[in-house]
C-alpha cells in the first residue's frame, strides 16, 4: 500500500505508457497507479496535488437514457472506474470491493455517494448487459456505455489510457485499460484521490467516509 503527493501531469505521462490487460494472463503490465509512488506507507490512497477536472462525458446509462457525467454528479462524492463486464479478474474485484465498503456507510451517506462504471468495451457492453452485470454487484452503481472514441477521450482527461478490444493468441477478447479508481470531491468536483488495483475492501471502508465529506483520506 502506498500514498504519494504528485502532479497530475506526471500521472498523465505515465498513463500513456502503462496499461493492464484484464484477463489476458499477461502480468507484465502495471496499473497507472503503480507509477511514481513512494513505498513505506500503509495508505492505499494517492492524493493528487493538481486534481483532475470531471470529464465532459455524455453517455448512455443502463436504462438507455443520456447521462451527463458532470451534471449528474455535480456536488456529490463520486468514484469512477473504467473497465468491462467480461473481465474475469480486476474489474469485478474492484467494483465488488467498493460495493462491499459502501454497505458499511450510513444510509444517508450511501445516498450521497455516486459510483460510476464506464465500459471500455461498448460493443459488447450494451445498456442491458451493463445493467445485468451491475445488478449482481450493486444495482445502485451507474453503468455507462456509448461511442468508444468518446469514452477513450474522457478517460484520457483523467490520465487513464484505454485501447479498443482485441484478441489474444488464444482468441480471447481482452480490453487494455488503466485500472485506477478516481474519487471526486463534493466540495470542488475535482478528482483528487486515486486508487490502484491493490486497494482493498478495508481501504475503501476506511476512506469513503472522508471522501464523502471532501476530506483527504
Amino acid at each position: 500500500m502506498r500514498k504519494n503527493l504528485f502532479a497530475a501531469s506526471a500521472l498523465l505521462v505515465a498513463a500513456t505508457l502503462t496499461l493492464s490487460a484484464c484477463g489476458s494472463g499477461d502480468d507484465s503490465g502495471q496499473s497507472v497507479a503503480d507509477v511514481s509512488v513512494e513505498s513505506g506507507s500503509d495508505k492505499a490512497a494517492t492524493i493528487l496535488d493538481q486534481p483532475f477536472e470531471k470529464p465532459d462525458l455524455v453517455l448512455t446509462d443502463t436504462q438507455g437514457k443520456n447521462y451527463d457525467f458532470r451534471t449528474e454528479t455535480k456536488g456529490r462524492p463520486t468514484l469512477v472506474y473504467f473497465g468491462y463486464t467480461n473481465c474475469p479478474d480486476v474489474c469485478p474485484l474492484t467494483m465488488s470491493n467498493i460495493a462491499v465498503a459502501k454497505k458499511q456507510l450510513s444510509k444517508a451517506d450511501q445516498d450521497k455517494l455516486r459510483i460510476v462504471f464506464v465500459t471500455t468495451d461498448p460493443r459488447r457492453d450494451t445498456p442491458a448487459a451493463l445493467g445485468k452485470w451491475l445488478k449482481g454487484i450493486d444495482p445502485q452503481v451507474i453503468g455507462l456505455t456509448g461511442d468508444f472514441a468518446t469514452i477513450q477521450a474522457g478517460a484520457r482527461t483523467l490520465g487513464i489510457s484505454i485501447e479498443p478490444t482485441s484478441e489474444d493468441k488464444n482468441g480471447k477478447t481482452i480490453s487494455m485499460h488503466g485500472t485506477q479508481v478516481i474519487a471526486f470531491s463534493p466540495k470542488t468536483d475535482g478528482g483528487y484521490v486515486l486508487y490502484g488495483e491493490d486497494a482493498t475492501v478495508e481501504d475503501y471502508t476506511k476512506d469513503l467516509p472522508k471522501i464523502i465529506k471532501g476530506e483527504n483520506p
